[in-house]
């Protein structure tokens, strides 16, 4: 593997090492060859066997030596929601970047710090280990998650290695990726958005969501405001406008249905049957997925599959749906399932269950690299979401990082998988400070008061 750290002007500024030895890491270099044999490896001296045969780790750090310094913050708008973003410092210059779940607080971070400062963060499951008990489900879940990438990008970068190969190795080269393409009341324009996303993006995947809202008549009109159940004339409605898209894609795109409001049993069973013709894909979160009886009653009555599980927290609530055969598809949302390492493991357990595993996600470049390493590493990985929707969307999302191996972030709905170090991904400071959330103007701020444990 390129040694990229040692290529990179910038990040061997960033993690430069006053004890690093030059000779040593060089070694091949001024030797003038590429590479030994067995039989060289006899013949040299121990110190420059030992350097030959841990070369791809990177001695601008030490990684025995490492301990985690800081925990700092900066909070960006994006997608009409406050995003915080994470940087976990340590003794040797080197950082690693982590995301708090859209929406959530920065504080769920925070309140960990005393818990990190010390630590060596190539402990990564350990550390996991003590931190969980302090994460829930939903947003709840987004500090503890969010910690976890950081520690993984910073393990990465310290033994020059992408996070998918100290996960276990990658199963694909290339991250299949749905589109979120939001829905509209307005039947000619969702076409016009399912066309540039298939035509001019490349997606091979569409997920459609609010469909509530969608169709013919008033808003209100699909929902009976006495009974709560769906009318006859909603349920065409919905049926009609799947009917459109589906006819506009063909069959060679997968369409996923999401968001239905009030999504009670009666009004789920009597949808999905009205669907089923249509070889959705899935539809997702049709009941809560806190009452798996009800999710396995519409799961056995239609041919539809069931996906649920992004505000789900740690994989034991994911085995539960499994085993009570709730689920066809597991839908975690990694910066709310604990991270990158219990994302993989959910996915682990679903395949030996036969239920196959998508990826929630709508977030910024930091997660969403966090998820590609975690769908390469993970056999039973299907499809992960992409969410930015529109040029100026889309423009802003790319623009927050600079991925090392200069490769785009999705090219023609897929997201290549980096070889880089850590997530293979920096942030660039000038774009990052634009977006920056009015309410909080911090660019990662010394953080000691949570250097204690605050009550």
């Amino acid at each position: 593997m390129k040694n990229i750290l040692r290529n990179n002007p910038k990040q061997t500024t960033d993690v430069k090492n006053e004890n690093s030895n030059d000779s040593r890491r060089n070694f091949l270099k001024n030797a003038g060859i590429g590479g030994l044999s067995l039989a060289g490896f006899i013949s040299l001296p121990i110190e420059e066997t030992l350097a030959q045969s841990t070369s791809k780790v990177n001695r601008l750090s030490n990684p025995s030596d490492l301990k985690i310094t800081d925990l700092r913050t900066t909070t960006v708008m994006h997608l009409g929601r406050p995003i915080p973003l994470l940087r976990i410092d340590t003794n040797q210059g080197i950082y690693g970047l982590g995301e708090v779940r859209d929406g959530g607080d920065k504080r769920y971070a925070l309140m960990l710090k005393h818990k990190l400062i010390g630590q060596n963060p190539c402990n990564v499951e350990k550390i996991f280990k003590t931190l969980k008990q302090f994460g829930g489900h939903g947003r709840d879940g987004g500090g503890v998650s969010g910690v976890e990438m950081g520690l993984w990008d910073l393990a990465g970068k310290a033994y020059n290695v992408p996070c998918w190969m100290l996960l276990g190795g990658k199963y694909r080269d290339q991250v299949r990726l749905y589109a979120d393409t939001h829905g509209d009341t307005d039947i000619e324009m969702i076409k016009r958005k399912v066309k540039r996303r298939v035509d001019q993006e490349g997606f091979t995947w569409l997920k459609m969501t609010r469909l509530l809202n969608i169709g013919v008549g008033t808003p209100g009109s699909y929902m009976n405001t006495k009974t709560r159940l769906l009318t006859e004339k909603g349920i065409d409605g919905i049926v009609k406008y799947v009917a459109t898209i589906r006819e506009l894609v063909g069959n060679q795109v997968a369409i996923s249905v999401d968001h239905f409001g009030d999504a009670s049993l009666n009004n789920m069973i009597r949808l999905g049957k009205a669907l089923d013709p249509y070889r959705l894909a899935w539809m997702e979160e049709t009941v809560s997925w806190r009452t798996p009886e009800l999710l396995k009653k519409v799961a056995d009555s239609i041919d539809t599959p069931i996906a649920a599980g992004e505000d789900i927290y740690l994989k034991e609530t994911f085995i539960d749906l499994i085993d009570k055969g709730a689920v066809d598809i597991v839908h975690p949302d990694l910066a709310t399932a604990g991270g990158m390492l219990e994302t993989k493991k959910i996915g682990d357990y679903a395949q030996e269950k036969g239920v196959g595993m998508a990826m929630h996600n709508a977030s910024t470049p930091i997660s969403f690299m966090a998820n590609v390493h975690c769908a390469a590493a993970t056999d039973n990985f299907s499809v992960l979401e992409y969410h930015s929707d529109g040029d100026a969307e889309n423009e802003e999302w790319n623009s927050m990082v600079s991925r090392v191996d200069k490769k785009p972030l999705v090219s023609k709905g897929f997201a290549n998988v980096p070889d880089a170090p850590g997530l293979g991904v920096e942030l660039n400071e000038a774009a990052i400070k634009i977006l920056l959330f009015p309410k909080d103007k911090g660019y990662f701020e010394p953080t000691p008061e949570w250097d204690e444990w605050r009550i």
